[in-house]
């Protein structure tokens, strides 16, 4: 998987490089690598706008400068920041760039045309919302037909976490340097950054540094899939328990185990916290019905999931007390979690569990189970995911756009796949049940976890190539497709 770094990780790679190989400009090779970036994308367009800020980033776009005029490209260069004031590294690229014969203005010439907008305003280092000149010629570029290059982050974005400072450049593609950034990833990163290519600057980085995070694969996770032998039975792949379906909701806890059985559960059981009419599901009769407090009294279970449509009652609490208490492996989702994070006792006794434990909020849940807004569990999704992993000694997915898998060891991953057709009811619940199919067939919760996550969203995007969506796709039309691609894989 590829590593993810966060900024002060990044900057502990380029002091350990530089301590090494004092003689060698990473910002020459960045600027490089951006170059040959920019001129595979002007294609056969030859007209090119560098913007460059006031910083290493504007450094790197100078550099990007001198060598498209090099390669014989009619080369415009802005510098909004006074040259004289450059921080070394940019000073030495812009020393370069003068003595190469070119000049850069402190205007955009917004009457003429460009095939390519090169962004160097702001790198990895921005710690605050753009202001004056710089945040109009954002919005200036942003409102433009023409392709943006940015050069390691779009130009607002903050790299962490994938927020904006008040306004960020929205990127056709990004070049990032040394290795990804968190909030490339998620978050408003995923709207604004565009295809992500990543430049090594020929750094081993890994020898560097040690990273946490990582981008979850599919050559990686799919090899979590259990494989299977043709001497078996319904019983070699698991029994699963879901409780959930109260009055008015026995939807969610359908569709979480409907998608429990097709990711190839070999028994599901649905304990509800009310009587289906008919006692069976029409649509898939090979689930078995249950009062919830019967799945407790089975000896066979080999995983439970817990939440979906379960309500908040007193009913409802007692059965969640039972099923931490349980030990199984534990899935915990929807009204699971509203109640622990309302019951400190609840919390204690999830936090001393010895068993595997998986949680899967979304960010409102989060923050209830942090006592924060949901606000704050956006401003860095990656430290809450973490947050919460450690405070629940639990495995844990922040749900959202580039959905964050968290450890209670402190590593953590980032969901590439997924897309807006899935902002629709029944999903996480989907998701519910497609994890705890893997538990229940006896994986370890970090695999199951990480090769669940990523196979929701691979269907999706799936359904979406397929032109099934994002209008109008179904958590239903999910769970389909989630099978479908785990016998592709498999």
């Amino acid at each position: 998987m590829h590593p993810i770094y966060r900024a002060a990780e990044i900057r502990q790679i380029e002091h350990n490089f530089i301590a090494v190989n004092p003689g060698i400009s990473l910002m020459e090779r960045a600027g490089l690598a951006a170059a040959e970036k920019a001129r595979d994308m002007l294609g056969d367009g030859f007209r090119a706008l560098v913007v460059c800020g006031p910083g290493n980033n504007g450094g790197d776009g100078l550099v990007v400068a001198r060598y498209l005029h090099q390669w014989g490209y009619q080369v415009t260069t802005v510098l909004l920041g006074d040259a004289s004031k450059l921080p070394s590294d940019a000073a030495a690229a812009y020393k370069q760039f003068v003595n190469a014969g070119r000049t850069a203005t402190s205007d955009i010439p917004k009457e003429r045309q460009w095939d390519l907008i090169v962004d160097g305003l702001f790198g990895i280092g921005l710690a605050r919302a753009a202001e004056g000149k710089l945040a109009e010629t954002i919005e200036w570029v942003n409102a433009t037909n023409c392709s943006v290059l940015a050069l390691d982050i779009p130009s607002g974005l903050n790299s962490d976490t994938g927020n904006i400072f008040g306004v960020a450049i929205r990127a056709t593609e990004t070049i990032t340097f040394i290795g990804l950034k968190p909030g490339l990833l998620t978050a408003d990163g995923k709207d604004h950054a565009g295809h992500v290519s990543i430049a090594s600057l020929n750094i081993d980085q890994q020898q560097l540094t040690k990273p946490s995070g990582h981008l979850l694969e599919q050559a990686v996770v799919a090899k979590y899939l259990p494989r299977r032998k043709l001497n078996s039975h319904k019983g070699s792949f698991g029994s699963l328990g879901i409780i959930g379906g109260a009055d008015g909701m026995l939807g969610a806890v359908a569709l979480a185990s409907r998608a429990a059985l097709k990711l190839g559960t070999g028994r599901v059981y649905l304990g509800t916290l009310t009587k289906l009419p008919n006692g069976y599901d029409p649509v898939q009769p090979e689930l078995m019905w249950r009062e919830a407090e019967t799945l407790f009294t089975y000896d066979h279970l080999t995983a439970l999931v817990i939440g979906p449509g379960m309500g908040q009652s007193e009913v409802a609490k007692n059965l969640l007390v039972r099923a931490i208490e349980s030990p199984l492996p534990l899935l915990l989702d929807a009204d699971a979690l509203n109640l622990i994070s309302v019951n400190k006792s609840l919390q204690e006794t999830l936090r001393a569990r010895f068993h595997p434990t998986l949680l899967t909020p979304h960010p409102t849940e989060a923050a209830r189970l942090l006592n924060c807004d949901t606000t704050t569990i956006q401003k860095d999704r990656v430290e809450a995911a973490l947050k919460l992993a450690k405070q629940f000694n639990s495995a844990v997915v922040l749900k959202g756009a580039g959905s964050i898998c968290a450890l209670p060891d402190g590593n953590w991953f980032i969901n590439p796949t997924g897309n807006p057709g899935m902002a629709s009811a029944g999903t996480g619940d989907v998701l519910s049940g497609l994890i705890g199919a893997l538990l229940a067939q006896g994986l370890e919760a970090a695999q199951a976890l990480l090769l669940g996550v990523y196979l929701h969203g691979a269907a999706a995007d799936s359904l979406l190539a397929q032109n099934i969506g994002p209008i109008g796709m179904t958590a239903s039309e999910i769970i389909d497709e989630a099978r479908r691609l785990s016998n592709v894989w498999n």
